[in-house]
């Protein structure tokens, strides 16, 4: 199935959302322009409207994480390195912001520039020319100073409405050459050679959101899968310098046990992977007015993904990449 052309702004200019799938980058998510059935009030969606940019870098001896999230009412951020051939988490940071713009900004569209900074802590993911992105981190535990891009393949843009909230648009890159370099208290450690992939989300999500997340890129395959608020809108397959939507994905795993092995399938019968677990960033906060139970495995895929029902199956062995649990109340 070959997807629609991305439009440049997920509301029309009647405030109806155009909802669905796309190949490419929306260069506006314009909740605020939004009429009739799906309006809301000023402040209903600043409590509401979350907004977060999530990169990952893996090279042959590292897998990295860096997200600036916005809230609405605050922001925070975390990155982690995580060394692939000792399965050593060397480091692994967190931090709030203040309210509003004072400490970070999320872009209003993927090629727009997202930041964090505190007096310890800056983090810029900005664009680059020639559809490039540079990624910098100075904070307590790390640096990072990353390029990578162009994708080899379209983004997927993926639009639709979430129970308890309103709508919610996501772009999704593919995997994308990777050069830089990651410090630690340890060593420094190259990216050159390595794979970056982005996740960009932009929505009006209920107080309480809870999703099951998976994500592994090489420069030939790659996907996205999510279970949860978002339902199957996300779910992709990178192949052969194209973009394919996928079904509705199954996560089986012991939520009690993450760090066992982990069985992934689409009903599409498109895809098929186990994930087995290396190890994980974990986090639970509870705060007066928001709570989130957080775990994102780091580990591998094995097994095989196809562009269609009847077409041959694309072996996958050893893949590098993340799954998540994740709960929150914000």
């Amino acid at each position: 199935m070959t997807l629609p052309g991305a439009p440049a702004r997920v509301v029309g200019s009647d405030g109806v959302p155009q909802l669905g799938r796309f190949a490419g980058a929306a260069q506006a998510f314009d909740w605020h322009l939004l009429a009739g059935e799906y309006a809301r009030g000023a402040l209903w969606r600043r409590f509401h409207h979350k907004k977060w940019h999530y990169v990952s870098l893996v090279s042959e001896q590292v897998m990295a994480a860096v997200a600036i999230v916005d809230l609405g009412w605050t922001s925070t951020c975390f990155a982690y390195v995580f060394d692939r051939n000792d399965s050593d988490m060397m480091a692994n940071f967190s931090q709030d912001g203040l309210p509003g713009r004072l400490s970070a900004s999320v872009g209003e569209h993927a090629g727009a520039a997202s930041w964090f900074r505190t007096r310890a802590t800056q983090i810029r993911i900005e664009p680059l020319p020639g559809g490039r992105y540079q990624l910098t981190l100075r904070c307590p535990y790390m640096e990072i100073e990353a390029e990578f891009g162009p994708p080899g393949a379209p983004l997927l843009l993926a639009t639709g409405a979430v129970q308890g909230g309103a709508l919610h648009g996501t772009q999704k890159s593919p995997g994308m050459p990777l050069s830089g370099e990651v410090r630690t208290f340890r060593d420094a450690y190259t990216l050159d050679g390595g794979v970056a992939s982005f996740d960009y989300s932009n929505g009006l999500l209920a107080r309480e959101t809870a999703w099951r997340w998976a994500s592994a890129h090489n420069l030939e395959l790659g996907f996205n899968l999510q279970a949860g608020y978002f339902g199957s809108n996300e779910n992709a397959l990178w192949i052969d310098g194209e973009v394919v939507p996928l079904g509705p994905a199954h996560f089986i795993f012991d939520p009690k046990d993450p760090m066992q092995r982990w069985h992934i399938f689409t009903e599409d019968d498109q895809l098929e992977l186990f994930f087995t677990p290396d190890g994980a960033r974990k986090q639970d906060r509870k705060l007066l007015v928001a709570a989130s139970r957080y775990i994102q495995p780091v580990g591998y895929f094995s097994g095989w993904v196809r562009r269609a029902p009847d077409a041959p199956k694309r072996i996958v062995t050893q893949l590098p990449g993340v799954t998540e649990d994740h709960y929150s109340r914000w």
